[in-house]
């Protein structure tokens, strides 16, 4: 409760501001920051904790762009390809 009510109570308490809040030029500049900040902070969090770990070849980054590949491109439901991934992987870790 104590880390999702803070939040809730922000929403709850500029919902009604937010239409005329959204059209000012400040406001705007600062959603764009705000917006590629966050896509940073992604990017990071996706580069050392799973990148640096999870990729230790080029097979690898194979596996995970035709993974994403499928799911983007092809937009094959993910179930199916966590499946196909994992078996792929574990046939290339018992070739190995």
């Amino acid at each position: 409760m104590a880390i999702f009510l803070p939040g809730l109570l922000l929403l709850v308490g500029v919902l009604p501001f937010w239409d005329s809040f959204r059209t000012r030029p400040l406001a705007q500049a600062a959603m764009r920051g705000t917006n590629a900040a966050v896509v940073g902070i992604l990017a990071a969090a996706l580069y050392d904790p799973i990148l640096v770990s999870a990729v230790h070849g080029w097979l690898d980054l194979a596996l995970a762009l035709a993974g994403f590949a499928a799911l983007v491109a092809w937009k094959l439901p993910p179930w199916i390809v966590v499946i196909a991934l994992a078996l792929v992987g574990g046939m290339m870790g018992v070739a190995v």
